[in-house]
C-alpha cells in the first residue's frame, strides 16, 4: 500500500461535540498544526496518533485553550468558542489529563481533585470533611486505594496519574483529553482506566485518546485520526486500520518499507571476550536493592527488567551516585569510583537519562542550546570565560546528528514535541562522550516514529563502543534492543537472559519470577 499526502477535509456538523476547522499554529516560522480538520461526537472516544513533532501535542494544547490558533475554527456543541486561557475551556466542559502530572504535589490527594472548586461552609472557609468524603466517593469509583489525605508528591507516578484523571472527571466535563495517560500506570490501573472511559463513553461523553502504545487503541478506541507533518493524513474508524497501515500512515512510508525497517537482527557474539566496561557488586539501598551485581561490556546494551517497584530506576540512580547505597561497589573500566557521588559518576564518564524529563531532565524556560550545553560549560571555557562560537558549533553538531526538529537552536525547548525534548536530554550527554550510559525508559511517552529514531540511536551507541544499561516498561523493546537483560525482583537480581535466543514469553516467566520456566524456554529457543 502506498500512502498519498491528501488532507483530510471534514464539513463543519452540529452533530460534533468538539471540532476544529482549519486550525494552524505555528512556533518561529515552523508549522506544528496546518490546517486542521477534527471532529469528536458524543460518546465516541477517538485516538489522536502521529509520529513527534507530527502536532497531536499542539492540537491538545489549542483545544483547551493552551495556544490560541493561528487561524481556524473552534465549535463546541455546535458553537463557535475562543479560548483565552484553560480555564476557559474548564468552564464550558473540557477537561484534560496531561501524560505528566499537572498537579500540585505538597498539597493533599482531596485538595487537587478539588483545586480551585472547594466545598466550603456558611463563613466561607474550606470544609475539609466534605471534601474528603467526596473525594473518597470519586476515588472509590476509580478503585485507587490511596489515603486522600496524603501529600499528592508522596505517591507514586501511576498514582498521580489517576487522580489527576479523577480531577478531570469530577466536574461532569463533556469532553476528556488524555494525553499519554497510561505510561506511568500498571496493567491494573490502565484496566481501570479503560473501564471508566468506557462509562464515560456510555454515558455521552467524548474523549480523546492520545497514546504511543499502539495495541491500547485496538483495545479501547472507536476511531482514529492520524497527524504527520502537522496535518490531518486520516480520519476513520479504528476497526478498519491494521496496525502496519496505521504505522505506514504515521510515517508516510510503504507498508513493505516498515516491514523492512522494523527486521533487526541481534546477537552478541561480538562481545564475547571484552573485558566489563562496567561492573556493579552487591549494590545495597536501605529497603530497595538488595546485593545488586551485574556488568556491561563495550559495546553491549544490558536491559533491566523488572515490574513496578522491582528496582529498575533505584539501581541506576545508585550507579549514578544520584541514590545513597549502603555498600558495594560500582567500577568503569577497572577503576572503582567515588560511591554516591553524581561528581565521581560524571568524571568517571558515566551518564544518565531520567525517567522522568520533565522533573529530572529539561529546564523549560532554556533554548534547545542551553539546555545541551549545561554539561559541557567547562570543556567550552577558557580562563573562566565561556566560548559561545565552540559552543554553537557543538550544539549544531548534535542537533544534526539526532536529528532534532527545531526553528533554531535557541528555541525554547518547551516548545518542542515530547521526543524532541528526549533528543535534547540524549545530546545533552552525548556530548560529554560518556564511556557508560545510563538510559531510564528512553522512549517513554513518544510516539513509534521517534522511537524508532531513539532504539537506532541506542544501537549505533553500542556499535561505537559505549556500554548501554536500558530500562524499558516495554517488553518488545527489551527483547529486541537488548543483547541481554538483567531481570530485577522486589530489589533483587532474579536472573539473566541472553538477547540473543531471547522472546517474550521467557521475559514474561522471568518476569513472573519463574526463571526456570525461562531458562526452558530459551533452551527450547535455542534448540528449535
Amino acid at each position: 500500500m502506498s500512502n498519498s499526502d491528501t488532507i483530510v477535509r471534514t464539513a463543519h456538523t452540529a452533530t460534533a461535540v468538539l471540532e476544529t476547522v482549519g486550525v494552524d499554529k505555528s512556533f518561529g516560522g515552523v508549522d506544528a498544526v496546518r490546517d486542521v480538520d477534527f471532529s469528536l461526537a458524543a460518546g465516541e472516544i477517538r485516538a489522536l496518533v502521529g509520529e513527534n513533532g507530527a502536532g497531536k501535542s499542539t492540537l491538545v494544547k489549542v483545544l483547551t485553550g493552551v495556544y490560541p490558533p493561528d487561524a481556524g475554527e473552534i465549535y463546541f456543541e455546535g458553537e463557535p468558542v475562543t479560548f483565552s486561557r484553560p480555564l476557559d475551556a474548564q468552564h464550558v466542559g473540557i477537561s484534560t489529563v496531561y501524560q505528566e502530572v499537572n498537579l500540585v504535589p505538597l498539597l493533599s490527594v482531596a485538595r487537587n481533585i478539588f483545586l480551585g472548586r472547594e466545598p466550603r461552609g456558611r463563613l466561607g472557609l474550606v470544609d475539609v470533611d466534605e471534601m474528603n468524603d467526596r473525594a473518597r466517593a470519586i476515588t472509590s469509583r476509580f478503585a485507587i486505594d490511596l489515603d486522600v489525605t496524603e501529600e499528592l508528591g508522596r505517591l507514586g507516578l501511576g498514582a498521580q496519574q489517576m487522580v489527576a484523571l479523577a480531577r478531570a472527571v469530577s466536574v461532569e466535563s463533556r469532553v476528556v483529553i488524555m494525553d499519554e495517560p497510561t505510561s506511568s500506570l500498571e496493567a491494573r490501573e490502565v484496566a481501570t482506566l479503560f473501564e471508566v472511559a468506557r462509562n464515560l463513553r456510555d454515558e455521552g461523553v467524548g474523549l480523546v485518546f492520545v497514546s504511543h502504545r499502539l495495541d491500547e487503541l485496538w483495545q479501547l478506541c472507536d476511531s482514529v485520526t492520524i497527524l504527520r507533518d502537522g496535518r490531518n493524513v486520516h480520519s476513520g474508524a479504528m476497526a478498519d486500520l491494521d496496525r502496519l497501515t496505521l504505522v505506514s500512515m504515521m510515517l508516510g512510508r510503504d507498508v513493505d518499507e516498515v516491514v523492512e525497517h522494523g527486521a533487526t537482527e541481534f546477537g552478541d557474539s561480538h562481545l564475547q571476550g571484552r573485558d566489563p566496561v562496567l561492573s556493579v557488586s552487591d549494590v545495597e539501598v536501605r529497603n530497595r536493592l538488595h546485593g545488586v551485581t551485574f556488568d556491561v561490556r563495550p559495546g553491549e546494551v544490558v536491559g533491566l527488567a523488572g515490574l513496578l517497584g522491582s528496582g529498575r530506576s533505584e539501581t541506576v540512580k545508585a550507579v549514578y551516585g544520584a541514590l545513597h547505597s549502603q555498600s558495594g561497589s560500582v567500577e568503569v573500566a577497572g577503576r572503582r569510583i567515588k560511591p554516591n557521588s553524581v561528581r565521581g559518576a560524571l568524571r568517571a564518564s558515566v551518564a544518565m537519562l531520567s525517567e522522568d524529563r520533565k522533573a529530572e531532565g529539561i529546564i523549560s524556560d532554556l533554548s534547545v542550546r542551553d539546555n545541551i550545553a549545561l554539561a559541557v560549560l567547562s570543556r567550552c571555557s577558557r580562563a573562566g570565560f565561556v566560548s559561545e562560537s565552540a559552543i554553537d558549533r557543538l550544539v549544531e553538531t548534535f542537533v544534526r546528528r539526532l536529528q532534532i526538529k527545531v526553528s533554531s537552536p535557541r528555541q525554547k525547548v518547551r516548545e518542542l514535541s515530547g521526543g524532541n525534548q528526549q533528543k535534547v536530554l540524549l545530546a545533552r550527554w552525548l556530548c560529554t562522550e560518556p564511556t557508560v550510559l545510563l538510559l531510564d525508559e528512553p522512549t517513554r511517552g513518544i510516539d513509534v516514529g521517534a522511537k524508532s529514531e531513539v532504539q537506532a540511536l541506542i544501537d549505533e551507541l553500542a556499535e561505537q563502543g559505549l556500554g548501554v544499561v536500558l530500562i524499558s516498561s516495554e517488553m518488545e523493546e527489551l527483547v529486541e534492543g537488548a543483547d541481554r537483560i538483567v531481570v530485577l525482583r522486589d530489589g533483587h537480581v532474579e536472573g539473566e537472559l541472553d538477547g540473543a535466543t531471547l522472546s517474550s514469553s521467557e521475559l514474561l516467566a522471568a518476569l513472573a519470577g519463574d526463571i526456570a520456566t525461562a531458562d526452558a524456554l530459551a533452551q527450547e529457543h535455542a534448540d528449535g
